[in-house]
């Protein structure tokens, strides 16, 4: 039963250029930085973010006056800082702005901030 050398099979591997990083490896690198439930977490309430202020602004995207909420500047701000900070972002809105501006609060309790891009 046992088979002669010379009739297996063999696999070789060729030796890759490691300058090159594949884009896996890219990607481990950043979850490995910032959790990945983290990451989703900041994402959907990012989503969240732009689908309230298309129901508070009442109109399409491109339509929505120049606007940034920045999740990391809140982090950094009290309670009562945060809630000033976008009251001063929505100021131009027209609509009551208070559910969302609870929601935000909500939704951003707990989360970290971020620190800047990775560093080579």
């Amino acid at each position: 039963m046992a088979s002669e050398p010379s009739t297996q099979s063999r696999v070789m591997f060729q030796a890759t250029d490691k300058t090159e990083e594949p884009a896996h490896r890219k990607l481990g690198k950043l979850t490995v930085k910032y959790n990945r439930k983290d990451l989703q977490r900041r994402l959907d309430i990012e989503e969240w973010i732009d689908g309230q202020l298309h129901l508070l602004f009442d109109c399409e995207e491109e339509e929505i006056p120049e606007l940034e909420i920045d999740i990391d500047e809140l982090l950094e701000l009290t309670d009562e800082g945060q809630r000033t900070r976008l009251q001063e972002l929505l100021q131009e809105c027209g609509k009551p702005k208070e559910d969302f501006i609870n929601g935000l609060l909500y939704r951003i309790k707990g989360l970290r901030k971020m620190s800047g891009p990775l560093k080579k």
